[in-house]
């Protein structure tokens, strides 16, 4: 049986790396992921950032609503789309400041939270009732000064200076594209559009020297799909599972891989298979909330992880491998 992970798999003197996983179908239940989001909240004395395309989640939604009113200073950002959920009017009627990006044609689609200036949530999860409960998703937290660093100034960008998309000044950077834990865990951190995370994905594909396993959400990239491919063809195992509703736009790499024989297949879960994770070699992570596409890289705003660390990989192979065998299972090839 699949459970979440919620013990630490990379203690540092910098903090910690935790990693969890829903696990669909099963509805909400003591030690859940989404429990897990809850317990950091309450545990948060201070301040609570909250950067959320959408908040519909019951338990999650109470438990900010009880850290305004204890007195933690809470700000939230959203995207305008989903200004009328029930999470974000119950943020509202509980006082809590509210920023909309205002946009049309891009979208506001993280989903991180930041505790107390001392750690970040973050990951393919939005805090809603279907992502908790009914689709396969990924959190991340993560107890370093740098990464909060890095989550903070966008948070400022969008919050403070209602700046989203584009830094809010040319000279703007994120303070800490890469980071290295005590334990010699190295993190990559990039933010869309300005840092254009699939370029970095490209890079990190073209390492692979053994195997590329993919989980995807929406998965319409070519050059992102040209790298995987280009790695097939010198012997890298390539293999992965496609959201079978988006695949079907007509614009998903599934066909071209299918084409090519390698073993990637439409998703088992009769909700939505919502992640948007790679896993190099066994050693290298991509995750986060950036799906490969055009608009996530270019339009949206995102936030993306690359992560070098074997025991988070095998959290993450781990869960690729019962979503790519039950998949494999339903198509029966």
């Amino acid at each position: 049986q699949h459970v979440l992970a919620p013990k630490d798999i990379s203690s540092t003197e910098s903090g910690a790396v935790r990693v969890y996983f829903t696990q669909p179908g099963r509805g909400p239940q003591s030690g859940d992921i989404a429990h897990a989001v809850v317990e950091f909240v309450d545990a948060t004395e201070r301040t609570l950032d909250v950067c959320a395309f959408e908040l519909d989640n019951r338990i999650i939604t109470e438990a900010i609503v009880r850290a305004a009113k204890r007195g933690v200073r809470v700000r939230f950002v959203t995207e305008t789309d989903y200004l009328d959920e029930s999470g974000v009017l119950s943020l509202r009627n509980a006082g809590v400041p509210i920023v909309d990006d205002q946009r049309i044609g891009a979208l506001m689609h993280n989903k991180f939270m930041i505790f107390d200036k001392r750690a970040v949530w973050t990951g393919s999860m939005n805090f809603t009732e279907n992502c908790a409960y009914k689709n396969n998703n990924h959190g991340i937290y993560i107890e370093d000064g740098r990464i909060v660093e890095n989550y903070a100034t966008k948070f400022s960008w969008m919050f403070e200076q209602r700046k989203f998309g584009s830094p809010p000044n040319r000279t703007d950077r994120i303070p800490n594209p890469v980071v290295k834990l005590a334990d010699g865990t190295q993190i990559e951190n990039y933010f869309s559009p300005h840092d254009r995370p699939a370029t970095k994905v490209i890079e990190s594909i073209k390492l692979a020297k053994k195997s590329i396993h993919f989980l995807a959400f929406s998965f319409t990239h070519d050059g992102i799909g040209q790298a995987m491919l280009s790695r097939a063809s010198m012997s890298v195992e390539v293999a992965g599972v496609f959201e079978k509703t988006q695949a079907a736009s007509g614009h998903s790499e599934y066909e071209a891989m299918r084409r090519a024989g390698l073993a990637v297949f439409l998703d088992a879960n009769p909700r939505n298979m919502h992640h948007k994770l790679i896993v190099i070699d066994g050693e290298i992570v991509i995750c986060g909330s950036f799906n490969f596409s055009e608009n996530a890289d270019k339009t949206n705003d995102e936030n993306l992880l690359i992560i070098y660390n074997r025991a988070i990989a095998a959290k993450f192979e781990e869960e690729f491998q019962r979503v790519h065998q039950a998949a494999k299972s339903v198509e029966g090839r």
